[in-house]
């Protein structure tokens, strides 16, 4: 398949949490398919930024790859432009911002964005293997991963002793918060204060909290584990995206599927079991971007995977080769032969044409 011609131009914005990874890894897609582009990084890492710059400047001509720096005027204008694609990660609020400015120009939009992607522990599960994955998935990078689990979905009786259980991992993979090189802090710093704030009011509406041992400090968060939190609190309103963990037990499996569907569509969805009938029960009456089952994080490693989201989290796929079509344009090309029947059949219309419609129709018995 031919690629598209060198002028075509796409422009990407990648977010601050996973910079380096976010930012390299659909300008591989991008440039596959044949395009420049222009890479707005978060202002929220100018440091990184810079370097970025720096690295793409020696690596490519300005006119192929280019990083352009600023705060959200930059942005803003850059969203504005006419460009052949526009891709942007981050927050729904921001998405929905983008995909606004883009229809002006009828620009096509690839929006990687979030969610409360959940993980459900089906009834019968192996508990201390879905705390293991669970705390991997929701404390790496202290949260802040698109599609780390928001909140757990656990059978009622197995809802304490999961939440004790996925504390104890977090507290053998991080012994301490405060100085420990692989723990890290939270951006923007109005995430701790908003996340203190959600915790205190789930606990005072009686909802039960385990915290790690060690309080943190230098920004850094730590790994708290909330349960039975109120379905109308904080925890619950938006996307959490930090090191807090609401755990909400449920009487049946069909409650738990119940209570997905009347949210948005996640960007990923996890599903704990060892039943064969309860996952595809969980799989076929729930919608998300990607799944992964009996682990977290890992859909987005496959590169022979689509990743992206679906409604609320997000618009079209990207990653390996369906990264390749969505950044291409696949343009259709037929040569007509000497004979064309097609236009032999136009008008004006007489007995020919009868008689050849005639011959294609089916005789009457």
């Amino acid at each position: 398949m031919g690629s598209l011609p060198a002028t075509r131009r796409r422009r990407h914005r990648q977010s601050w949490n996973y910079p380096l990874q976010l930012a390299l890894s659909p300008l591989v897609d991008i440039l596959a398919a044949g395009n420049r582009a222009i890479l707005k990084p978060s202002e929220l890492t100018p440091h990184f930024s810079e370097l970025l710059a720096r690295a793409i400047a020696d690596a490519f001509a300005e006119e192929e790859v280019a990083v352009v720096t600023g705060g959200p005027d930059v942005a803003a204008a850059f969203t504005r432009l006419r460009f052949d694609h526009l891709l942007f990660t981050g927050s729904t609020r921001v998405g929905r911002e983008v995909a606004k400015a883009a229809a002006a120009s009828m620009t096509p939009v690839t929006l990687e964005l979030g969610g409360k992607s959940p993980a459900i522990l089906c009834p019968i599960v192996d508990v201390a293997r879905a705390a293991r994955s669970i705390a991997f998935g929701k404390f790496v990078n202290a949260g802040q991963t698109c599609i780390a689990p928001d909140y757990v979905l656990a059978p009622e009786h197995l809802a304490r002793p999961l939440a004790e259980a996925v504390l104890a991992e977090a507290v053998r993979a991080y012994p301490r918060i405060g100085d420990n090189p692989d723990y890290t802090a939270l951006l923007p710093r109005s995430a701790r204060s908003r996340l203190d704030d959600a915790v205190k009011q789930a606990e005072e509406a009686g909802a039960i909290v385990l915290r790690h041992p060690d309080s943190g400090a230098g920004g850094r968060y730590p790994p708290t584990i909330v349960l039975a939190p109120p379905t109308a609190g904080l925890l619950a309103a938006d996307e959490i995206f930090g090191p807090v963990l609401p755990i909400i037990p449920y009487r049946t499996l069909d409650q738990a599927i119940a209570l997905v569907g009347d949210g948005e569509h996640p960007l990923a969805l996890y599903c704990f079991g060892d039943v064969r009938a309860e996952i595809d029960a969980v799989l076929s009456r729930t919608q998300s971007g990607g799944v992964t089952i009996n682990g977290t994080l890992l859909h987005i490693a496959q590169e022979q995977l689509p990743f992206g989201g679906v409604g609320e989290s997000g618009v079209g796929a990207y990653h390996g080769h369906a990264g390749f079509q969505r950044f291409s344009h696949a343009r259709a090309f037929f040569r007509a032969g000497r004979f064309n029947l097609l236009e032999r059949l136009g008008p004006s219309y007489g007995r020919g044409v009868a008689r050849v419609l005639a011959s294609l129709l089916p005789r009457g018995k």
